[in-house]
């Protein structure tokens, strides 16, 4: 059997190591010239960044792929567990370093707040039970109505809550506003404001404490090129700097691609690249019928990035490897970015300093800056190429807010990424890096299908498709997806997730220490 896959993203590397290990022929074309798609690294004059993810939560899913194909990811991708796993700095006063040890947790909790002693233990012990009950769905594909009526989805109902918002969820643990928002700016990990995101992500912060936020040696972008050398030892063939001009249809059918270079016959096709963006290019609008261009521009897309990558003189020992700063009025910065489509005066942002845990990242004496500042997708309210000068100056100007100052003199080498960029040269529909929203109205069954509805032989992985974005999820989606095509074309592999927890990648985190 045949298998193109289009986009060497993560969710396309993931389904290029499980079909290979089932047993089909893949051929993985990527328009860039290296793998990794969002999580791809950025390199210049000694220095090297993340592209795109930075925190590398929940190993547990990408464990279990690497153990179903034979592969110990422990040993193939060295990582690091952080302690503290980040600092959050509110522009209102405090700050927490946020560590999983439940005792120092519980410490930094009561001194910002002491009305707030015990509330993280009973955050961690609800979270915990609505984690087991919502794995199951997760790991499901929901490709017809029919799945709806899962038993497990019946049986989880009652910790979904739809009636409640993210924010407001948290609000029944914490009673000090700055602890629900250091317990929900996760959100941001599917592009949301905590109070228009569901009550069912409280398990995002959750799993940061369970199972620890981790830095792989050389960057997120180096599990990327790790799972790329796997795959091309299984027989998987990467084309890189090879776009995709054309997906070949017979009928509805898919039966390969067509790039500069050749021709590409397949039986089945997994679409790893921005959904919206892939509709709109490579799917001709009439054979769309659920998602045609028309209602795709209907649906609700998440904020985007305003990205600063710095080469810096100098090192930081005394700046985590993670910080967050919470904007003062949180609430403003949130309605400046999802209502009103304007750049803010005082934006939150995240800053990764990741040479105090790995120096290999940049030349002796100096260290790598990572900022991301989250902003509104591409809107006419706001012009890049007038604007984004000024918000680079503020954007500087905001790490003076966690003690960082005089950061311009110091910049060797320097990188800008706007959410034009987004749309432009890495191909995200209005550069909406998170992809489509996470509403309950575009979850589950309401979000592109593993098995995509619209056409045949055609499946999808990625952030646009269930269960969503971020990493974690990114490759349940592979896996979904890989069984899935397993299934329909007969392939002789156990693509299962393993039966009885019976993986190894539980005991192997709790060895971690930091």
């Amino acid at each position: 059997m045949k298998v193109t896959i289009v986009g060497a993203g993560p969710g396309g590397l993931a389904s290029a190591l499980l079909l290979a290990h089932a047993g089909a022929e893949v051929d993985l074309f990527e328009r860039l010239p290296r793998v990794g798609g969002r999580c791809s690294a950025i390199e210049e004059e000694g220095f090297r960044f993340d592209l795109g993810p930075t925190f590398f939560l929940y190993p547990r899913v990408l464990g279990d792929i690497f153990q179903t194909i034979g592969r110990d990811l422990w040993q193939e991708i060295p990582m690091t567990k952080l302690d503290p796993q980040y600092r959050i700095a509110f522009g209102s006063g405090g700050q927490i370093d946020a560590t999983p040890d439940v005792e120092r947790m519980e410490a930094e909790i009561t001194k910002l707040s002491p009305q707030d002693a015990g509330a993280f233990r009973r955050y961690m012990n609800e979270n915990r039970t609505k984690l087991a009950r919502f794995r199951p769905i997760l790991e499901s594909p929901f490709c017809e109505w029919a799945d709806l009526f899962n038993p497990a989805l019946a049986q989880s109902l009652p910790w979904l809550k739809p009636w409640r918002s993210l924010g407001q969820e948290l609000q029944t643990f914490f009673r000090d506003p700055r602890l629900v928002i250091a317990f929900s700016f996760q959100s941001k990990y599917l592009g949301m404001s905590p109070f228009r995101c569901p009550s069912l992500f409280s398990i995002l912060s959750f799993l940061e404490y369970e199972h620890g936020v981790f830095h792989p040696t050389g960057g997120c972008n180096a599990v990327s090129e790790r799972m790329a050398a796997i795959a091309e030892e299984m027989g998987v063939r990467i084309h890189l700097n090879e776009p995709v001009e054309e997906i070949l249809f017979e009928g509805k059918r898919a039966v390969g691609v067509k790039t500069k270079q050749r021709e590409c016959r397949s039986d089945a096709m997994v679409v790893n690249a921005d959904f919206a963006r892939a509709m709109e290019k490579l799917i001709p609008n009439r054979l769309r019928n659920r998602w045609t261009d028309e209602k795709i521009a209907k649906k609700k897309f998440s904020c985007s990035t305003f990205m600063l990558y710095l080469g810096v003189e100098g090192t930081y020992p005394e700046v985590p490897h993670h910080t967050i700063y919470i904007a003062e009025d949180y609430q403003r910065n949130l309605d400046e970015i999802e209502r009103q489509h304007i750049l803010s005066k005082d934006p939150s942002f995240y800053l990764q300093n990741a040479c105090v845990t790995d120096p290999s990242l940049a030349p002796q004496g100096m260290s790598t800056f990572y900022m991301l500042l989250p902003v509104t997708h591409q809107h006419p309210n706001v012009n890049w190429n007038q604007q984004k000068a000024a918000f680079r100056k503020l954007a500087l100007k905001q790490l003076e807010k966690i003690g960082i100052s005089d950061i311009e003199s110091k910049i060797r080498v320097e990188k800008m990424v706007t959410p034009d960029d987004w749309d432009q040269q890495y191909q995200v529909y209005r550069g909406a890096t998170f992809n489509l929203a996470h509403g309950l109205d575009q979850m589950l069954f309401r979000r592109p299908r593993n098995r995509f509805e619209d056409l045949q032989g055609v499946y999808l992985v990625g952030g646009g498709t269930h269960p969503g974005s971020g990493l974690p999820v990114i490759y349940e989606s592979a896996r979904i997806t890989s069984r899935l095509v397993a299934r329909d074309f007969g392939l002789d592999a156990n693509l299962e997730p393993l039966a009885g927890e019976a993986s190894t990648i539980a005991p192997k985190l709790a060895e971690l220490r930091p």
